[in-house]
């Protein structure tokens, strides 16, 4: 009883609101938060209707405002999902998963007004990941005076799934694209809202790693998303071919074509009997199948190949902040190639396939150096070249541009052979080197690696604030402009000219004559699993 007492006269003597939790009054409604320090955290917020029954593979339709104060304590549901492989480096315990998954969740500084807002989209191959994954906490972002926002949007088949009859219940006769929709949805509530937490919806920043990176590239291409973000930040982005609505093309089949074969791998003869089936069954049955989620080239969402978009200049007018990393494949090794026998047989497939490019292709990937040529190629093919290709193409717009190059290891990372490898960089732009996925090689807890991680976060939360990367007491970060500048992150923050002088040209000429073929893909089948390219025709944009 004495104890209760000294509390209750403890709070009477507490200035007004000292211990009350962060509230906020927004269009969508009161929310109430957490304080962590001088950041206030919203947790699982509603940004569109659940996206489930009849609701399911249609657009996301905005949330209904709630009544009274909602708790934003928790994070909500993730997006169903498969369930990883505990020996990945990845790997977190996934936390309750559902189709009602489309929540947001904001950092914002205490007191923040007009603070620029940076939106982040998480990867995960369009198939799995979360808003809420521990890598992607924003509180030391927000300490910079940077309101975060991170989502949830529909991933795998429920996300991106094309179909006749989808397209023919639209009335904009399309489908697919689902997930990118759900991102769009998220930008729309962010113009609305953000302005009730300290934010600035005339001040957003997209930005997202792998398919994270991905979904920024397609947000630049959308239409329905111009207008929305001010600036874009893709990270390990991959700008590969995408398979188009109705027809086959560049040798991807059309995606109502791939619906059909999901729809004959789940039985279900109509729309009502695949709305039926259970979340869970489709996921497990479509990955068995082989299902891939990418965008749909519908000719209103994503109107051509992102290629197309960017050598037409028809990509949102914004800056932008692009780069990999150095050793993206030494976790992604099933991306690569059977490894041929010795050199010899190596060069022989590389001249076999490239033809007279070959010489350019050796010189820059030699046989002398097999494992290291091949981690290199697919690299460079994918992440690489669409890095400075993004800064070429935006820089080509009058915008500025930024590249880097993350190329840093320490010494679990390196005891693993994982230099630099995937996602590398996440824990240090985020701040959470000491919060990683329990396989993930440890960083350590030294004032090197500490000081590294401040860099980059002044550098990102800076882009953000002004659309220039700068930090204190680090290097200024040149634009790419004409010299072809980029910063390398190594043992610390370096700037530099001309990164790997070669390998844009190589792959930008090799996707050209892809292109022009019209049955070529352009993807990870690079080096000694490339198709044979044709021979040199038109030059290329």
């Amino acid at each position: 009883m004495n104890r209760l007492l000294c509390s209750l006269m403890l709070l009477l003597c507490l200035p007004a609101g000292a211990n009350a939790p962060p509230m906020v009054s927004a269009p969508a409604g009161k929310l109430q938060g957490v304080a962590s320090g001088n950041v206030h955290v919203f947790k699982g917020i509603p940004y569109a209707t659940p996206p489930v029954g009849a609701l399911r593979w249609k657009p996301p339709l905005p949330a209904q405002k709630w009544k009274g104060v909602r708790a934003a304590t928790e994070f909500g549901a993730a997006c169903i999902q498969p369930k990883g492989k505990p020996d990945s480096i990845y790997f977190w315990s996934l936390p309750s998963t559902s189709e009602d998954c489309l929540f947001l969740n904001v950092w914002a500084p205490a007191n923040a007004r007009k603070a620029p807002v940076f939106f982040w989209i998480h990867g995960g191959a369009l198939s799995g990941g979360m808003g809420s994954d521990a890598l992607y906490d924003g509180a030391r972002l927000a300490a910079r005076g940077v309101v975060v926002v991170s989502i949830n949007y529909r991933l795998g088949v429920l996300g991106f799934l094309a179909h006749p009859q989808l397209s023919a219940e639209s009335s904009k006769n399309v489908s697919g694209n689902y997930g990118l929709l759900d991102q769009i949805a998220a930008l729309r509530w962010v113009n609305r809202n953000i302005a009730a937490f300290g934010g600035d919806p005339a001040n957003v920043t997209i930005a997202g790693e792998s398919a994270g990176g991905l979904s920024v590239m397609y947000l630049l291409a959308a239409p329905p998303a111009r207008g929305l973000f001010a600036k874009a930040i893709a990270q390990s982005a991959y700008m590969i071919s995408t398979p188009e609505l109705k027809q086959a093309r560049f040798g991807e089949e059309a995606a109502e074509a791939i619906g059909n074969r999901v729809a004959t791998a789940l039985g279900a003869k109509d729309l009502a009997a695949l709305r039926a089936v259970d979340a869970a069954t489709i996921v497990a049955t479509t990955g068995k199948a082989g299902y891939l989620p990418f965008g749909t080239i519908d000719g209103r969402v994503l109107p051509r190949q992102l290629v197309d978009v960017f050598d037409r200049g028809e990509q949102a007018r914004v800056p932008l902040l692009a780069g990999f990393n150095a050793g993206e494949i030494r976790s992604l090794r099933f991306l690569l190639p059977p490894v041929p026998a010795d050199a010899a047989a190596y060069e022989a497939a590389i001249r076999s396939r490239y033809g007279d490019l070959a010489e350019a292709f050796l010189k820059l990937y030699p046989g002398t150096a097999l494992e290291e040529s091949l981690l290199a190629i697919t690299r460079d093919a994918m992440y690489g070249w669409t890095a400075e290709r993004l800064a070429l193409k935006q820089t080509a717009l009058g915008q500025r541009a930024f590249l880097y190059l993350f190329d840093h290891g320490y010494p679990a990372a390196e005891d693993t052979k994982l230099h630099a490898f995937h996602a590398a960089e996440l824990p240090y732009m985020f701040g959470v080197i000491d919060r990683t996925p329990p396989a993930w090689p440890r960083v350590p807890a030294t004032p090197s690696e500490a000081a590294l991680s401040d860099a980059m976060i002044d550098y990102w939360t800076s882009f953000a604030r002004s659309g220039e990367p700068r930090a204190a007491s680090q290097p200024p970060w040149p634009a790419y402009g004409a010299n072809r500048a980029y910063m390398a992150f190594a043992d610390a923050a370096r700037p530099g000219t001309r990164l790997f002088p070669g390998m844009y040209e190589l792959h930008e000429e090799a996707l050209c004559r892809r292109r022009a073929s019209g049955t070529i893909p352009w993807n990870w089948k690079v080096g000694v699993a490339s198709p044979v390219l044709p021979a040199r025709g038109e030059p290329c944009r």
